[in-house]
């Protein structure tokens, strides 16, 4: 996945709540994640749909419902993008500061 969708998908709040809610259980149904979170199911289907997408979760069906899970390899994807930033930044601060010295 791109690490824009990732980014993207992380930039809402309650995605992110969804994200915790999914990682503490391991799996759930938006059912599951619906009562444990201040929003309908309606917009956790939703909420799931643009995590899906982002690949940030995967579904299954198990008999009558579907069961979401967190999947971590975009997360990773995205953290080394924001670590790789970091550091570029943190070159750029420290030859701004030494200027600066001088």
């Amino acid at each position: 996945m791109s690490v824009d969708a990732v980014l993207g998908a992380l930039a809402d709040p309650t995605r992110r709540e969804l994200l915790d809610v999914l990682a503490e259980l391991g799996q759930a149904s938006a059912t599951t994640l619906g009562a444990r979170l201040p929003v309908t199911r309606q917009a956790v289907m939703k909420h799931l749909l643009v995590l899906e997408q982002a690949g940030l979760v995967s579904s299954w069906r198990a008999g009558r419902q579907v069961l979401y899970q967190v999947e971590s390899g975009p997360l990773e994807g995205a953290s080394r993008y924001l670590s790789g930033l970091a550091s570029s930044w943190d070159r750029r601060l420290a030859m701004l500061k030494r200027v600066a010295e001088q």
